[in-house]
């Protein structure tokens, strides 16, 4: 009897150990979310995403980069804002989509993440669990060629082949050797962080990190955002106008 004791200890043992070594079940990141912290409501410090870090150019890039910078200022102090992304009505690409000037709806299902921008309803695919391509396999896109994969309860993504004509994150020039790492990670319940390395050894002298962060907004149901209802132009200076009622530049 003693035997048979130890003997059905032992197997709970071993049965609670492989319990435990199991992979965490992937959290549930299907919704629709926001950038946080908001307009509205003060951010919880301890859930705003750290600074980003500084994007170093390489001394070829870094120089037109800082001339645009500062006939962008010159140009608004003028009240004649130069146009930005988005103004041609063109989709704002990897990673800026993310940026999330608009709400995201982010959809998981079997073997693919799914996430639409309301901001022209951009949607871009992040394939799981299958090999990413080459660079230089890959058609060049607005959103890139996305695989990712779990790791423990953080969604690692790795999207390659972004058009060069696409600018980055504070409008960032980018060869076609840019990768972007993102790491999903849910912070709390209804927060959710995006850590984005994007790295370039043609454009930058370091990777460049920042995070965006989202607050689920239950209920929320996305509109559609066609370019047809911008009325804004640009003349051929490259100066945005606002367009009034059904003039024409």
């Amino acid at each position: 009897m003693k035997t048979q004791i130890l003997l059905c200890a032992a197997m709970l043992l071993v049965s609670a150990q492989a319990l435990c070594a199991q992979p965490a079940t992937e959290p549930d990141i299907t919704g629709a979310w926001a950038r946080y912290p908001g307009f509205r409501t003060p951010p919880d410090p301890k859930l705003v995403p750290p600074p980003p870090g500084k994007l170093m150019l390489k001394a070829q890039y870094a120089g037109p980069y800082e001339a645009r910078r500062a006939a962008e200022r010159a140009s608004d102090e003028r009240g004649e804002p130069i146009a930005a992304a988005g103004t041609d009505c063109l989709p704002y690409g990897m990673p800026e989509m993310m940026s999330a000037i608009y709400p995201l709806e982010i959809l998981q299902t079997r073997g693919q993440v799914t996430i639409i921008a309301e901001a022209m309803s951009q949607v871009r695919r992040i394939f799981l669990n299958k090999p990413q391509l080459k660079i230089g396999e890959a058609a060049p896109g607005y959103y890139g060629h996305s695989v990712g994969h779990w790791e423990g309860g953080t969604l690692v993504v790795d999207t390659i082949a972004v058009k060069d004509s696409v600018l980055g994150h504070s409008e960032m020039p980018h060869s076609d050797q840019m990768r972007i790492t993102e790491r999903f990670r849910l912070v709390a319940p209804d927060i959710l962080h995006d850590q984005i390395t994007v790295e370039d050894p043609v454009v930058l002298q370091q990777p460049w990190t920042f995070t965006f962060a989202y607050k689920r907004i239950p209920d929320y149901e996305m509109l559609e955002y066609v370019c047809e209802n911008n009325h804004e132009y640009v003349d051929d200076k490259g100066v945005t106008h606002v367009r009034l009622q059904d003039t024409k530049p």
